[in-house]
């Protein structure tokens, strides 16, 4: 591997995909909301995860936005590849040719509705992982994929030589700590929910993979920092300013309550390709009220 774990960065954003008014992906405003990203607090950001809208992204479209962000990216921050899927062989091809475009490393998360077991997993994640020399993160999330990677999986993954850490968005913080008691001190543990980042580091997690981050980067990325520092105070102090905000993030199905923040903040990035929708006026409301409260760090 050309990249240590410890380049990775504790802050990345996990980056929507913005979408034009006829519903096409908007390949410039996708390079300019990702340098805006990493000027305004993330250390990477992921390309086409779950907030990118990866179900409803074309193999083509999610290769171009590899190709197109990393290289508006270049040596400024870390781009991370959304590769993982529920057909380990089209996540293998998709992992490859992401390889190809020059990205940094790649995320793949917990099969969905296919249900396998946890030697299904096992095998799954070896293989993409096998495929290619890049770090690749796991990605735990059973309210999407409705089955959790269990604790001996995760720790005989994690000792596969590029399998470096994992996006833990389980919420299960007795597993998350003994993910983190079971394995080597360079494998890292990432919140994959905003609202967990200061437990997960308190119980020695590495760092975030956020959605508040598009609006706040350098708030969290301080957070953090404070935290790492010693200043416990302030860093939970910063959590809790933070939570309502993080909170209203998730009102309505992510990623319909970012879109709609990104755009009353001035940087427009459409709406939710379908079966996904913006969010009832009710939800609006709420997103709109609580941005008023906040000092946004996303600029133009």
């Amino acid at each position: 591997m050309d990249m240590t774990t410890a380049k990775l960065g504790r802050v990345l954003t996990a980056m929507v995909t913005p979408f034009d008014r006829e519903g096409a992906v908007d390949y410039e405003q996708a390079k300019r909301l990702a340098l805006a990203l990493i000027e305004s607090g993330s250390d990477g950001i992921v390309v086409a995860g779950t907030t990118g809208e990866s179900s409803t992204l074309s193999t083509e479209e999610k290769l171009k936005l590899f190709a197109e962000v990393k290289s508006a990216v270049g040596d400024k921050g870390i781009v991370i590849a959304g590769t993982g899927s529920n057909n380990t062989f089209q996540s293998v091809q998709l992992t490859k040719e992401a390889a190809q475009v020059g990205v940094d490393g790649v995320l793949s998360v917990v099969p969905y509705y296919n249900k396998p077991t946890q030697e299904g997993l096992l095998r799954h994640f070896c293989t993409i992982a096998e495929a290619t020399d890049l770090p690749l993160l796991l990605y735990n999330i059973p309210s999407r994929s409705m089955i959790s990677l269990s604790l001996d999986t995760t720790i005989k993954l994690s000792q596969k030589i590029n399998i470096v850490g994992i996006k833990e968005a389980s919420g299960n913080f007795d597993q998350i700590a003994q993910i983190l008691q079971g394995t080597d001190e360079d494998f890292l543990v990432y919140s994959g929910e905003d609202s967990h980042t200061l437990p997960i580091l308190a119980i020695g997690g590495y760092g975030v993979i956020s959605v508040v981050s598009h609006l706040v980067g350098h708030q969290l990325s301080q957070m953090i920092q404070k935290y790492m520092s010693g200043d416990v105070s302030t860093a939970a102090q910063i959590h809790r300013h933070l939570l309502p905000l993080m909170k209203s993030m998730f009102v309505v199905t992510n990623p319909a309550p970012v879109k709609y923040a990104l755009g009353l903040a001035g940087f427009p990035v459409g709406n939710p390709r379908l079966p996904l929708v913006e969010p009832d006026e009710e939800s609006k409301a709420i997103i709109a009220s609580t941005l008023k409260k906040y000092q946004l760090d996303l600029k133009m």
